[in-house]
């Protein structure tokens, strides 16, 4: 089939809306008809050439959310007329990984989908006869793509295509950094650095989480507001005494969690100094630059807190989604004041402009 989509051919220069071909779902595949999608930091960092993982030619697109079309041979989870979300991060449930209950990283399809390619390793997408990689296993800056089933998440078909969207990567990142991966306690110290689409999904999960404090950092005075309403108790611009500030507020004591949402390495730095020492939890997730380290004082260690990751927030795709979304169906989460821009697909290059000049939290394309 004939459809439109944002086709980087080059790095660093502006994508062009082409007509490519997509050829049908093969088996354990899924065609989807993308709705809406979330133009997010890691299609700019890819689409940049600074990642060192990326490749051109290349649909990017990841935070995407639409309903089934067709379904591939042995598909069962899914049927047409179902409204799913894109997962970068799919889950298979019965790889290692996925048994062993200790993470959310899936590996049954790891190795193609890195490479820019479905399960079998090839790709449906083509223009002018030749190949096009899928970005991340999503591709979903365009009117329809093709998936692996396990890399789809089942939601509520009453749910907003647009505004669920953006759980297909921010939200869920933050929110579930905050409720899965650290396990924010009630009445704990919070610190969260930068306040971007993912802080402030830490901020709401934190919240929800039952935080009784939770100090927000960004250099942006609208951004800072809206911490505010997600549930920030203090508000404060970024800058070399972030450390001291969290230290000040919680007696000398540090953050029982914090979490680092901005790649910058100066930042994650002190998100680490900022834990508490004894106990405190300090949780990376930004993307930093190719070759970038961060520097932590072993004595920070030794002294109790502990640094860990969180891709995708520690979220798994097809079961926690889904609890996301009726989170928020059930009014106990709000999505809406996240999605500040509406765009055409056409208009993706300026949802790229928009996130450069920090203005807003998340644009989303509808088709």
């Amino acid at each position: 089939m004939k459809i439109r989509a944002a086709l980087m051919e080059e790095f660093g220069q502006p994508m062009a809306i082409r007509e490519l071909d997509l050829a049908p779902p093969r088996a354990g595949e899924v065609l989807v008809k993308i709705h809406a999608c979330g133009v997010c930091h890691t299609d700019l960092y890819t689409w940049s050439g600074v990642d060192p993982s990326g490749y051109t030619p290349t649909v990017l697109g990841h935070e995407g959310a639409g309903v089934v079309e067709e379904i591939g041979e042995g598909v069962t989870s899914l049927k047409p007329g179902d409204h799913v979300i894109t997962l970068f991060s799919p889950e298979c449930g019965t790889c290692d990984h996925c048994s062993s209950g200790k993470t959310n990283i899936c590996t049954a399809i790891r190795e193609p989908q890195g490479n820019g390619y479905l399960p079998d390793g090839t790709s449906r997408l083509s223009y002018n006869g030749e190949p096009v990689r899928h970005f991340m296993g999503t591709s979903t800056f365009a009117e329809y793509t093709v998936m692996p089933e396990i890399a789809l998440a089942k939601v509520d078909p009453e749910a907003p295509l647009d505004k669920i969207c953006t759980l297909a990567c921010g939200a869920t990142t933050g929110l579930a950094a905050a409720i899965h991966k650290a396990q924010v306690e009630p009445g704990a110290s919070v610190a969260v650095f930068g306040c971007g689409l993912v802080g402030l999904g830490a901020i709401a999960g934190s919240q929800i989480a039952g935080a009784e404090r939770i100090i927000a950092f960004d250099n942006s005075p609208d951004r800072l507001a809206i911490a505010e309403r997600y549930g920030a108790t203090d508000c404060f611009a970024g800058g070399d005494e972030a450390v001291d500030r969290v230290l000040e507020m919680t007696g000398g004591n540090g953050a029982d969690f914090t979490f680092e949402a901005t790649g910058i390495t100066a930042v994650m730095q002190q998100a680490v100094e900022a834990a508490r020492f004894g106990w405190g939890v300090c949780t990376l997730l930004g993307v930093a630059g190719k070759g970038e380290t961060v520097d932590i004082v072993p004595r920070l260690l030794i002294t109790g807190r502990k640094v860990q990751g969180g891709s995708f927030g520690g979220a798994k795709g097809r079961t926690h989604v889904p609890q996301f979304v009726d989170m928020y169906m059930a009014g106990k989460l709000d999505l809406d004041g996240f999605v500040s821009h509406h765009l055409s697909l056409d208009e993706v290059m300026k949802g790229f402009d928009l996130m450069e000049a920090q203005d807003g939290i998340r644009s989303v394309i509808t088709f």
